[in-house]
Order: C-alpha cells, then structure tokens, then sequence
C-alpha cells in the first residue's frame, strides 16, 4: 500500500558561486592569474583596469592595499525591473564540489624509451631481433630497470605482438639494449646495473675488488657488514674503502637523470612576504592576487540604452536578459576577488602571531606546535578553509621561500610540561645524529636516551618514527669505516 507522508531534513548543501569561491582561494598566485584572464575572456562584461600589463612596475609586486582597487558599485538589481524571466532560469547549477581541472601539460623533448630507441636504429638487427630490443626498451621503467621476469617477456611478446622467440633469443637482444647508454640501463636488479657501470670502466685494483663484492657477497655489502668483508676478501680497511668509493660514485638510477630532464618545472611565486622592519614584522600579499577589475561601462551604456527605449522589442529584451547574466557573473566574480584577499590576508595574519618568534629569528626550533584548528578557531573559519590556503601557497621570508603549510606541526610535552613542536625535535634528532661518530653510529635506543637528556621524553618507536620521516637509514645502514 502506498502512503503520502511529509518529511522535514536539514540539509546543507553549497551553491556553485561558493564551491568557485573555495576554488579562487585554493589557487596559488600564478594559476589565480590564469583564472582572472580565462575569466575576462570569456566574461565581456568583465574589464579590467590596466590598458597594458607589460608597463606595470614590477617593484610594487607586493602591496596589501591593492584590496581597495576592485571597483563594485553596481546595483544589478536595479536592472531590468520589467523582466518577466525569474533569476533562476538565468542560473548556471553545471558545478560540482570535485569539478576539478584535470590537464596537465607535457614537457617537450625527447623521451628516455625514444632516446634508446635512436641509440638501437644505429645497430644492424633483423626484423625479429629489432622487434624483440624494442620491446624490451618498452619494458624499462624511469629509473631505467627492466622489472620483469624473462619468462613473462617471451609470454608478452607471443600474446600481444604475435612475435614468438625462445628465452636464449630475448637473453641475446637484453645484452644488446644493456650495452647502450647510459651505462646500467635495462637491468634487472641493483647488483645487476651497478656491475655493468663497473664492466664499462678501466680495470684497476679498487675496481675489481668492487666487482668480486657485487658479485659474491652483495648481501654483506648492502647490509655493511664490513668486518665479515675484510676477513672474506683478506683485504686492507683503506682497500675496502676505494672499493666501496668505486661503488660509490655509480648510479643506481641510470633512467632518473635523463627522465628528470623532461619534467615540468615550475616556478613558485610567493603569495605573501614577510619582512623585519624595525624590529616589527610586516605582512604583505603579493599585489598579484588583487588584480583591478570593474564592470564594463559600454555594458552599463547598452543597459542604459534599454531603459531609455520606449518601445522594448522582443529581441531587445532577449539581449538584456544576456547582458544581466554577464553582469551579475561580473560583480559576482568581483567580490569574490574581494572576498579570497581577504581571506588569504586573515589567514596568514594569524599564522605569522602564532609563529612570530620563528618569523623574528629563522630558527625552527621556535617553532610553535600548530595545527590547522588552532587557526581555524582564531579567525572563525573552517578548518578546510585554513587547509586550501596553507596546501598551496608560499611566503617570502627574510630566510627563504617557504611552503606554509610546512609551519604546522603536532605538538608533545617536554621535561617540564611545556608543549613543543615535532619539528623542534625533528630538528634536534637530525643535528644529534649529523654529529655521531659513523662508525659507531647511535641506535634508536641511544637516541631516545640522549633526547631524553636535552628533556624530551620520546618512545624508541616514536625516534624510529621521525628518522624515517626524515629520511634517515637505521644505525647499521650509517655506519662508515
């Protein structure tokens, strides 16, 4: 049986022109640039208020006062008083809270699988040997490794090209890719491409012990068991140590440094600065993010026209109705330039009181424990808000460019009950060991106990922890000889 029933929900729900105010301020000064000209562009009702930005003094780059030049006085609803259309048949709903831009831009060049194949054009093969060397050099990841077994390649190549071969003839054609450059290249493990590195050098004593090690005792030498070394090999320490500086100096990435040649690099405008002036310091946002836009008088100019018109013909009408919806996504656009200055300006204003003892010295161990509430609670917005602008944006301090969301951090007790920051003991954890003896490197426990000393109470797996948070081996892997 069916039933009618009334039923009331609380819902909130956010409208397009927030979910876009929420993308403005997630933007970073170069990509919120790129927005302002897609949107006059594609907004004629949109000016803006330089005739040519090429002339503009680069030297006023940072002004906070460039929040007043955004021109607003317009009355859209004293518009079009007679439209018979409701607002809401003018209303685009085509966004969605993961609208997101997707593309992303390709650097030029030629690639590292194109690179060895220009090497492979200049060796005389037959049609099956190139097909399966091609195949091969289609198989080698970025850092230049072959991950796959043998037996899995011939499968491939009988499945997907339709070329069958033997183990013997694959084995054949990986020696072939291998002796191309760089050096290493299409290997199948570590052991593997650091022994063709060597192979390709001129023979000397270093080098052919640095060989019999990769060869015999790989696992000693990867774990550093250097005694067990010296007593296998029968050897001197200082002749272990011009084998392992052979080691050394090889890449154990032979793709990375050709890979990294073609990647995107971008180059980070600061949003803020930040400077001491008399002992005081003195947020700026950069004059970038306030751009001077107003709305389109030859706009106000046909709308006046219109209203003037004693007789209102139906297209005039049908052309009104346009121009009001390009108005109302001007002023809209407006404010929330207006809106996101000011915003980014309150969050960063909080951030620099919280931090302001690591703002007047640079030292980190100033460092005040933060998380993105402690902000969020202080200027009465949401955490996600606080997350949009500390995620994206860099300030220019007197000690460098930084990511802001580098100056938050958890907080823990120290001797004395006061809160710390994790990057305080970060910090200490890395000079600590920075300063040990190598070849007697300090353990985890150690560590603990010397933090312990300085008045920080931290677990051995809280050491264990940060180390590998800072990219830190354990002790055995920093020994030295």
């Amino acid at each position: 049986m069916l039933k009618q029933n009334l039923q009331y929900k609380l819902l909130q729900k956010l409208s397009p022109q927030q979910i876009q105010l929420m993308k403005l301020i997630q933007l970073p000064t170069q990509a919120f640039e790129e927005k302002v000209k897609q949107e006059i562009e594609e907004n004629p009702a949109l000016d803006s208020g330089k005739e040519n930005e090429e002339d503009a003094d680069m030297s006023n780059e940072y002004d906070d006062s460039g929040t007043e030049t955004i021109e607003t006085d317009i009355n859209i609803d004293d518009y079009l008083s007679d439209d018979e259309t409701p607002s809401y048949k003018l209303q685009a709903n085509n966004y969605s809270a993961d609208d997101e831009d997707k593309n992303i831009p390709y650097a030029g060049g030629t690639s590292f699988n194109q690179f060895l194949i220009n090497q492979l054009n200049t060796i005389r093969l037959n049609d099956q040997e190139r097909q399966v060397a091609e195949f091969l050099i289609g198989s080698i990841d970025d850092s230049g490794y072959i991950r796959r077994a043998i037996e899995d390649i011939v499968d491939d190549l009988a499945f997907s090209a339709n070329i069958y071969t033997t183990k013997e003839e694959v084995l054949k054609m990986l020696k072939t890719v291998q002796d191309l450059d760089p050096a290493g290249v299409g290997a199948q493990s570590l052991e593997e491409c650091l022994l063709l590195q060597l192979r390709r050098k001129e023979e000397n004593p270093a080098r052919i012990l640095a060989i019999q090690i990769l060869e015999k005792s790989f696992d000693h030498f990867v774990k550093k068991h250097y005694q067990k070394l010296l007593q296998k090999y029968d050897i001197t320490e200082e002749e272990l140590k011009a084998a392992i500086s052979e080691i050394e100096k090889l890449n154990p990435k032979p793709g990375g440094s050709f890979a990294s040649n073609n990647k995107i690099v971008e180059q980070i405008v600061p949003d803020f600065s930040i400077k001491i002036v008399e002992g005081e310091l003195d947020l700026t946002l950069n004059s970038r993010n306030a751009p001077e836009l107003h709305i389109s008088t030859e706009y106000n100019n046909l709308l006046r026209g219109y209203a003037d018109a004693k007789n209102k013909t139906k297209s005039q009408k049908d052309a009104v109705m346009f121009i009001k919806q390009k108005l109302d996504g001007a002023k809209w656009f407006i404010d929330a330039i207006k809106q996101r200055q000011q915003t980014l300006l309150l969050t960063m204003n909080a951030i620099l009181e919280h931090q302001k003892e690591y703002f007047l010295t640079g030292d980190e161990r100033k460092l005040k424990p933060m998380i993105l509430k402690d902000i969020a609670d202080k200027i009465n917005m949401d955490v996600s808000t606080v997350s949009r602008v500390a995620n994206s944006k860099y300030v220019d301090t007197p000690y460098g460019t930084k990511l802001i969301k580098d100056f938050f951090s958890e907080s823990m007790k120290n001797e004395q009950g006061e809160d710390v920051s994790t990057k305080e003991i970060k910090k200490i954890l890395e000079t600590v060991i920075k300063e040990e003896n190598k070849k007697k490197p300090l353990t985890d426990d150690k560590l603990a106990a010397i933090l312990k000393d300085k008045g920080y109470l931290i677990a051995r797996r809280t050491i264990a922890k940060y180390r590998e948070q800072l990219g830190i081996p354990v002790a055995r892997l920093r020994k030295e000889i």
